[in-house]
């Protein structure tokens, strides 16, 4: 590499040196008292906070004790050099200007969220809040430089946002692009309230929904695709919301249902029939050349064209078969939650999330929306409360829920700074996906509906179904449907009053582990 400044040799003297932290020769960042140092040590090092053990003052820690090598302050191991913010203060890892992370972030965020009067635009000053008062402004900086020479890159979004280039609407954001980039910018105006809420995965539906569409060639296909998900799925997506909440999986079967729709007006076409025209010649046809998902996926495409008339109103729809994955055994089960509860190499998230699936039979889906809320203290006792009453955690999976609520993933940036979500996620205001969560699981040796299967049929063994139903969330039906196919009886559930579970009740498993 040729160099205008200096020779080779030159610059090796000059620039680099073998770092006192690392060992490693690279570029000097500085000279500390105990040597110079690399640039990746110098930032580690500056962002060590606690007490010191010199001076007893609450301060960056970088220096080293000599001795026992324990972090010091600047003070205390004789720098003569400060880390503190020409403009706040604070002391930490310094940017351009000598200004600390948080305030190099919010002189950046005002810049590009400027609306022409040197100020941030009124209407995105929740905005400009929420992001610079992450834990981790350091995330917030590379956000921002993240892929400054593409196109759609955050710094761009936000400056559009502050001219008014982009509406504050979230139709305005479903067509943007890259996606995934303009997808986050959405959720956090609607968790800092610009935008009002709504169901991420309903954005999610309509942004795919808008491309899907444009691949479509033929005009009337077209118009019978945007009627189905305007008078059918997307009313069904937002009654679902209402009501509780999406899934991946449903948010998913409903692209499914669109793209099978559209597969079958093609498949129509190639017969030179019509929807209009479709007989039930057509539809058995169909059904004898796909698969029993393929079938679910248009049955709902059928139902609806046969009731708005766009199809022969005779048609017969096959019903549709249900199936069952098999549980795991109740050594299988046993066997997977002692490795839960014994080997500290798997995240505790996942032996946490792996162990109420197993404990309690809980789905991922319910098991994602629990709260920090939603685990109760009784003096000793550590309760969650699933249904009614809330259920005991048995030692040690108890001190492991309260570890793993201490250490929570994605709570250092703005996406889930004050979080509730037991798993929080790394999209804003949302908790953990299920299904990665279910992979995961799945990594790890816990297929979650097998071992879920496990649990709720061991307890309907021991404990009869309407206590277990209060106590873990199900309904009263499923339960004594699961109690049949397990081969339990009625006989030895007592006649009574049992709105409450009888004192001292586990769920079984959940003793002692």
């Amino acid at each position: 590499m040729s160099r205008t400044y200096a020779t080779d040799e030159q610059y090796e003297r000059w620039y680099m040196a073998e770092c006192c932290r690392c060992g490693r020769r690279k570029h000097k960042a500085g000279h500390w008292p105990d040597g110079y140092v690399c640039r990746n040590c110098s930032d580690r090092a500056v962002r060590i906070r606690g007490t010191c053990p010199g001076c007893s003052q609450e301060r960056a820690l970088p220096g080293l004790r000599h001795g026992d090598g324990a972090p010091i302050c600047t003070t205390c191991a004789g720098f003569s050099q400060t880390f503190d913010c020409s403009r706040c203060g604070f002391e930490g890892k310094l940017l351009s200007g000598r200004l600390c992370e948080r305030c190099t972030l919010s002189d950046r965020l005002t810049a590009l969220l400027d609306d022409g009067t040197g100020r941030v635009r009124p209407e995105l000053v929740p905005l400009f809040d929420l992001l610079v008062a992450m834990d981790k402004p350091s995330s917030g900086v590379a956000w921002l430089a993240l892929r400054h020479d593409q196109p759609g890159n955050p710094s761009q979004r936000l400056r559009q946002l502050g001219l008014g280039q982009i509406p504050l609407t979230h139709d305005a954001f479903h067509e943007l692009q890259p996606w995934r980039s303009a997808a986050h910018l959405e959720e956090l105006l609607m968790a800092c309230g610009v935008l009002p809420a709504v169901d991420k995965y309903i954005c999610s539906f309509q942004r795919w929904l808008l491309g899907h569409l444009a691949s479509i060639e033929d005009p009337g296909h077209v118009k019978t695709i945007r009627l189905f998900t305007t008078w059918r799925v997307l009313p069904r997506l937002r009654t679902r919301s209402e009501q509780s909440h999406i899934t991946p999986s449903i948010r998913r079967f409903a692209a499914e249902q669109v793209k099978h729709a559209t597969s079958f007006l093609n498949w129509l076409g190639e017969r030179d029939t019509t929807l209009a025209s479709c007989s039930q010649i057509d539809i058995d046809a169909w059904w004898a050349g796909n698969s029993e998902h393929n079938r679910t996926c248009l049955r709902a495409f059928l139902n609806w064209a046969t009731q708005s008339r766009h199809c022969r109103r005779s048609l017969s729809i096959p019903p549709m078969k249900a199936t069952r994955r098999a549980p795991l055994s109740e050594d299988e089960r046993l066997d997977a939650l002692g490795r839960l509860l014994t080997d500290p190499e798997i995240p505790i998230s996942l032996r946490v999330a792996g162990g109420i699936v197993l404990l309690y039979a809980q789905p991922l889906t319910r098991i994602v929306r629990l709260t920090v809320d939603d685990v109760l203290r009784d003096g000793d006792a550590v309760l969650l409360r699933l249904g009614e009453p809330a259920s005991p955690v048995p030692a040690p999976f108890d001190s492991l829920l309260l570890e793993h609520i201490a250490h929570r993933d994605n709570m250092d940036t703005a996406t889930n700074r004050a979080s509730r979500w037991l798993f929080p996620g790394r999209r804003a205001g949302q908790p953990f996906r299920p299904d990665h969560l279910s992979a995961l699981l799945r990594e790890i040796g816990v297929p979650a509906a097998a071992a879920r299967g496990a649990a709720i049929r061991q307890q309907l063994l021991e404990l009869p179904a309407p206590v277990v139903a209060d106590a873990l969330g199900y309904h009263d039906k499923t339960t004594s449907r699961l109690l049949r196919e397990t081969g339990g009886t009625w006989s030895r559930y007592a006649a009574g009053d049992h709105a409450r579970s009888p004192a001292g009740w586990t769920p079984r498993g959940t003793g002692d582990c």
